[in-house]
């Protein structure tokens, strides 16, 4: 019974310490993401300076898998490049081990020093968790839950630990614990039983963490010869659970990265083994160093000088690690996308809600530029008519389409993860966005089939309707130029602007319907003309209000009037009541309709 309960808390000990990993590894990621993503798109063609942002990154967010992830992400999205998130990888090891030397804090011994006892994880576990809870409960700025998140992650991973080592205690000396002891004895045993553990437990950190904690206990019998291979098969394990893993799917680059981290990490485990056998063979530092129990810091210490000289030794051979990965990852016959900058978004980025929203801002705000141009082009074959045109312009509207599919199960999956108030309301806008840009795409393609039908029934437009098209497309063009800049630039001053053209807009569509109609009744113009006219300044007009929709939802972001009822907001603004709008409405207007009103 006293074993059965010992393995229950052990393995709740073990449940509390992933947890704890994850929670603060999640709230270091949130409360850092924009900075990482940052950090990340500023590391150059330096080798040295990727494996520095590497480690450096890692070290934050407590997770070699997380930067891995993050990594392979921003290859598809054409941030990095193959050379440098190589180098980013192999930093990544070495800031792993940051996670170790966290969990040796709870080795240290007060001896009545006080600072000492301020440190001993007895006294740090219980402070984090009380600052954890009080930041999550009682404080209500958005920047506290991430913050508390780490502290309470902080606190249940020491927790853990506690238990973990208190599950130990009682199956140290039995015969089970004996056999695996010995079993530890060969090396090779050892690198195969961390390389599997870590595949299962899915965390380089759990497994060194689990190492320290048995080897922490009295008695344990873990000696650093039992300890070193363990250690090494721990760093194959996490190159199996994240290169491999979150290259399927991906780019080529992507893969290829996946391959220069189990390449990397196989050949620093060879080349370690061999001289750590060499060194233990000639009694190197003794033969005590190798027959004496190791502890919880020694067990750190041997992780960050075992990634730390892995790296030095491999650093001058990157170029070499990234040719085989080419050889290893051949490229496909080269199939250039009409728009690459639409093809940048995936799932992995969910590892850092904060990246994956800034990213996918990106890629709308290109699908915005895309059924832009589109617009414009269609505009244009109402003026002069260019069927040489009509083959690109649907080859984009189904590239939008396809997009707007995608993008919407990426954001979809998105809001699951974000856990900022900020990421959230940006994610509302996207949404928003994206059927939107759709739209305005789809109002292109009717404008090319009234083109068509135009020219099929060989009829044309009047000089006035002519002038009159001219000028409601270039307000139209402007106003989606000024939407598709301030979604890019996140300009919400931009957006106030978009509204009152609009609306100008929408006054021009009026006055061009009731002036079109006179044409038909007078015959001026033939009712083929006519119809076609009527229906481009309806798809028009729609066009501009999916403009002025996404203009209300970025101004929503920052005002909770205007996301409790748009419909209010606008009726309020179109009253004039607010100067700037009315100053900006009269300046269109005198731009737009005096002009309009002159055409005879």
């Amino acid at each position: 019974m006293e074993i059965l309960t010992a393995i229950i808390q052990l393995l709740g000990g073990l449940a509390m310490f992933l947890y704890g990993i994850e929670l603060m590894g999640d709230g270091l990621k949130n409360s850092s993401g924009a900075a990482l993503k940052r950090v990340l798109e500023k590391v150059t063609g330096n080798v040295l300076m990727g494996v520095i942002t590497g480690a450096l990154v890692t070290a934050v967010i407590q997770s070699s898998t997380a930067t891995i992830v993050l990594t392979v992400a921003l290859i598809g999205a054409g941030v990095l490049n193959l050379k440098q998130a190589v180098s980013i990888v192999m930093g990544a090891n070495i800031g792993t081990t940051v996670t170790a030397q966290i969990i040796r804090l709870g080795s240290i011994e007060s001896d009545g020093s006080w600072l000492l006892w301020l440190f001993d994880t007895d006294t740090l576990a219980p402070i984090a968790l009380i600052i954890g809870i009080v930041l999550l409960m009682f404080i209500k700025k958005k920047t506290a839950k991430p913050i508390g998140d780490i502290c309470i992650g902080f606190g249940v991973l020491f927790v853990g630990l506690s238990l973990m080592t208190d599950g130990v205690k009682p199956l140290i000396g039995t015969d089970a614990f004996t056999s695996f002891v010995g079993f530890l004895g060969n090396p090779w045993f050892g690198i195969a039983f961390g390389l599997i553990l870590t595949v299962i437990v899915q965390s380089s950190s759990a497994t060194v963490g689990m190492l320290q904690t048995v080897a922490s206990v009295p008695g344990s019998g873990i000696t650093f010869a039992m300890a070193y291979p363990v250690i090494m098969g721990i760093n194959l394990g996490t190159c199996v659970t994240t290169a491999m893993v979150c290259s399927i799917g991906s780019s080529k680059d992507a893969k290829r990265t996946g391959v220069v981290h189990i390449a990397f990490n196989t050949i620093g485990t060879v080349l370690f083994l061999a001289v750590m056998s060499v060194m233990q063979k000639v009694q190197m530092f003794g033969a005590e160093f190798w027959t004496a129990t190791v502890d919880s810091g020694g067990i750190a210490n041997f992780q960050t000088v075992f990634n730390l000289l892995t790296a030095i030794v491999l650093i001058p051979f990157a170029g070499w690690l990234v040719k085989l990965s080419m050889v290893v990852v051949k490229d496909d016959k080269p199939a250039e996308a009409r728009h690459p900058e639409l093809h940048t978004l995936d799932e992995k980025l969910y590892i850092s809600p904060a990246v994956a929203v800034m990213e996918a801002t990106k890629a709308i705000g290109a699908m915005g530029v895309v059924a832009q141009t589109n617009m414009n082009k269609a505009i244009g074959q109402l003026q002069i008519y260019d069927p040489s045109q009509f083959a690109d312009i649907d080859a984009d509207e189904l590239e939008l389409d396809q997009f707007a599919d995608s993008v919407d199960h990426f954001l979809i999956g998105l809001s699951k993860n974000v856990e900022t108030a900020e990421d959230d309301k940006q994610l509302d806008l996207l949404l928003q966005a994206v059927p939107s840009f759709e739209r305005i795409g789809d109002y292109a393609t009717n404008l090319i089939e009234l083109a068509e039908k135009l020219h099929a029934d060989e009829a044309e437009f009047s000089d006035s309707a002519k002038q009159e098209l001219m000028l409601i497309g270039q307000a139209v063009r402007e106003v989606m130029d000024i939407t598709v800049q301030a979604l890019n630039s996140n300009d919400n001053e931009l957006a106030k602007t978009i509204e009152p053209l609009e609306e100008t807009i929408d006054d021009m569509v009026l006055l061009l319907k009731d002036r079109h109609t006179k044409r038909l009744k007078n015959g001026s113009c033939s009712i083929n003309s006519g119809l076609v006219f009527m229906e481009a300044l309806t798809h028009l007009e729609r066009a501009s209000d999916h403009c002025s929709s996404i203009a209300v939802m970025m101004l929503a972001r920052t005002d909770e009037t205007i996301m409790l009822n748009h419909h209010d907001y606008l009726q309020e603004v179109h009253m004039g009541n607010d100067k700037d709008y009315r100053s900006e409405r009269n300046r269109r207007r005198e731009q737009y309709l005096k002009p309009l009103k002159d055409i005879q």
